[in-house]
Order: C-alpha cells, then structure tokens, then sequence
C-alpha cells in the first residue's frame, strides 16, 4: 500500500512539474484549475512528505527528508526525460523559446525546493551520515552523475537511521515498565585515557541515555584524561566514595572502559574501595598491556616524546585537567607495567569480575587514528581493536568476545559509541542494555 501511495505521489508531482509541456495545447482554465491544485498539493507534500509514523520529532523530520531526496532523485530523472527531447527541438528551432523558459523556470524552482528542503532536514538531524558525507554530499552537488550517485548513498543511510531508531525507539517503549536495567546498585561508568567525561560530548555516546531509558541510574568516574593508574585511581576512590556516600547505595556496579579498568582495580585492591564495589566489568582493557606502546616508548626519539608530552598537557590544562601526565599514563599501559601491576594487584574476593574484548578486521574498520594504529598494533600485539590486542582483554569469571560477522570489525571507539556510528550486525546500545540487565539478573 505505502509503496503504491508513493508512486502515485511522484506521479502527481512529475506531471505537475511537467504540466507546462504536458498540457501545451490545453485550455487555459484546465491549466489554472490543475495547476492551482497541483501547486496546493505540492506545498502540502514539502511540509509532510511521508505517512509513515515516526516517534520522535528528529525521526519524523530525519525520515521526511529522506522521503524528499528519494522524491527528487525519482522526480529529477523523470524531469531529464522529459528536458532532453525538448532541448532536442529547440536546437533543431521547432519550438518557440517562450514555453520552455517557463518549464525551465518551474521545473527548477520545484526541484530546487524539493531537494533543499530534503537535504536540509538530513543535514540537520541526521547522526549516521557524520562529517565525511555531508562533505562529499557537498563537494559532489554539481557534479553530474556523481551527484545522483551521492544522493542515493545519503538516501539509504538516512532512511536505514530513521527506520532502525524508530524500532529501538518501540522496543524500549515495549520494555519501560520492566526498568531491565534498574539493577540493585547504580553503574557507574568510568572513562578511559586521553578523554574526559563531558556535557558537550558524552565519551560513552549514546549509550547512558539508552541504559537510563531501561532504568539504569548512572553516574560518571570523572578522573582526569591523562595520569598514572595509580594517581587516576585516586580520584576514582573518591568518586566511589562521594556517590556511596551522597546516594546511600551501599556499592556501585563499575562499568569501565580501557585504562579505566585498571583504574578501577587498582582504586578497589589498594584503596579500599572493594566494600563499595559489587561488580567491575572492563571494556577493551589492556589487562595485559600493549606490547606496541613499550616498541614506540624505546624507538621513538626523546625529543619527540618530550614536544608530545608538552602539547598534550598544555592542551589538556586548558581544558580543566589539574595535572596531566600524558607520559605517565603511557607507560602504565606497557606490558611490562601491567604484568607488575597484575603481580601486585590481586582481585578482591568481594567483587565480580568480568571483561568484554572486541576486534577491527582490518585497517578500515575504524575512523581516524585508529585505521592508522591497527597495522601498527596488528604487528606488535596480534588481533586487536586499534589499540588493545584481544588477548589482552580478558579478566575475571566471565569474558565476552565481540567481533560481528562481516569485514567490519568493532573497534576500541565503537566499543563506547564515541562516533555514534550503527554498525551492521553490532547495536552498542543494545549490548550495553543486556549487559546490566545481566547484572540486574544475577542480583546486582
């Protein structure tokens, strides 16, 4: 039914579009009266172009324009159909040039309205098309065919968004009232190195919103973006204590991502923490480190370190860390610290402990730097998301592998939605959502 709709839609609209050449030789009132209904009909279209229900404002606008582009790309072709004939019979002087300046004239007018009021609203709303096809989508606009090529890219992305947001969107809302992820203690989730928890931009994506809308309380570990594990987890040790203490939860369940996860078994072996600690499940952790951080340590030239160093800290001191120590937070994740660190710091015997690892597939499974680390770490270190070797992920009772079928891979960002990117057969979000419902299951 929606598909026959539709072509009965870009019908309407071709022939309205056309109507000039169409109805060359009609009487002038069927023109006024069609085209009066036509024009009416095609305002109405621009304002809803769709009758699929969407849930959500940004869907309904995401998906409308999605709708809009398929119209102009459908409706384009048609009108190049219909353009290349008359061109034909005017070079030949056939026809006079009157009537064709006014098709000309409504038929890019209509198009041009069609196709910006389209692109506008994908451009606005949409989260998967990312920087790299609003600028190809840019730089390609007046390059025929590649123009219609890139829309039809952008077409298919933007619909699959709006399509697979609005089914997340009915499965949650089929869920609210069982809360999965209402566990008996908060999570809180802790960052790893080189970035900060941020308002602007959530290190963990999309992924707290998704876990709140199942009934997740989450708090934040807030530590600075660079330190020692030791001096990191210093900081973390209060958090804990700070969200004990304000909240009366008694523990928190510690969700923690790459250093983080030392970070938070060294805050609960050596800091006292593990009373207030019910579970810790570390995300691509270098439990083990990385054997590629101790080669670029030893061959890297120390001025180079040193200007690194510098910039780093600089950089990061103006963005509100106390005291950055990017050099320190490198060599904590050297195989020889960790395999120190593991000697010294044993698990507690009060806290549940268990791992996730993922794996890129190639050097194009993930965004930059990470398409440029992998080869470099795939040397070093073996299977690995760009940054840790797979082998080097697991800890505690249980250890979950993620690497989907196909030639994509999940990397070390995709493992906490940092690029907010849907990749095909892994949905973070929802892995994210069962993996505290398991907590919530198992009593936690």
């Amino acid at each position: 039914m929606k598909i026959f709709l539709r072509i009965i839609n870009w019908a309407l609209l071709i022939f309205g579009i056309n109507m000039p050449i169409i109805l060359e030789n009609a009487p002038l009132a069927l023109k006024i009266a069609l085209g009066a209904v036509l024009f009416l009909y095609f305002i109405l279209f621009n304002i809803f172009p769709t009758l699929r229900k969407y849930p959500t404002w940004r869907l309904k606008i995401l998906g409308g324009g999605a709708e809009l582009i398929l119209t102009f790309w459908v409706t384009g072709v048609a009108a190049l159909a219909f353009a290349v004939p008359c061109i034909v019979r005017l070079v030949r002087g056939v026809e006079s040039y009157t009537l064709y300046i006014v098709y000309g004239i409504v038929l890019l007018v209509c198009e041009g309205i069609i196709f910006w009021n389209g692109i506008i609203r994908v451009y606005l709303t949409s989260v998967q098309l990312g920087i790299k096809y609003r600028v190809w989508g840019l730089i390609l606009g007046m390059i025929l065919p590649a123009n219609l090529v890139m829309l039809m890219i952008i077409y298919l992305k933007v619909r699959r968004e709006a399509i697979f947001e609005t089914e997340k969107h009915k499965l949650n809302e089929s869920r609210k009232a069982d809360k999965i992820c209402e566990t008996k203690y908060p999570v809180l989730l802790v960052h790893g190195v080189f970035f900060r928890d941020s308002r602007l931009l959530n290190y963990w994506g999309r992924i707290p919103a998704e876990l709140k809308k199942n009934g997740a309380e989450i708090y934040y570990g807030g530590q600075q973006s660079a330190l020692s594990v030791e001096e990191s987890s210093k900081e973390l040790a209060k958090k804990i204590e700070e969200i004990v203490s304000k909240t009366g939860c008694g523990k928190v369940n510690i969700i923690a991502h790459s250093k983080g996860g030392l970070d938070s078994r060294f805050a609960i072996t050596h800091l006292g923490c593990a009373k207030y600690v019910a579970t810790l499940t570390t995300i691509n952790t270098p439990h083990r480190g990385c054997i590629f951080a101790e080669a670029l340590l030893n061959t890297v030239k120390p001025r180079i370190k040193n200007f690194i160093e510098k910039v780093y800290n600089k950089t990061f001191y103006a963005l509100g860390d106390d005291s950055p120590d990017f050099m320190s937070a490198v060599r904590c994740l050297t195989n020889s610290s960790c395999e120190e660190f593991n000697k010294n710091t044993p698990d507690s015997p009060e806290v549940m402990y268990q791992s996730v690892g993922s794996k890129a597939l190639n050097s194009r499974s993930g965004r930059f730097p990470l398409n440029i680390s992998y080869p470099v770490v795939k040397k070093y270190d073996g299977d690995n998301d760009g940054l840790v070797a797979l082998d080097s992920a697991p800890w505690g009772e249980r250890f979950t592998a993620v690497y989907p079928k196909g030639r994509r891979g999940v990397t070390h960002a995709d493992m906490i939605d940092l690029n907010r990117e849907d990749i095909k057969g892994f949905d973070v979000r929802e892995f994210y959502v069962q993996l505290v419902a398991d907590l919530k299951k198992r009593g936690y």
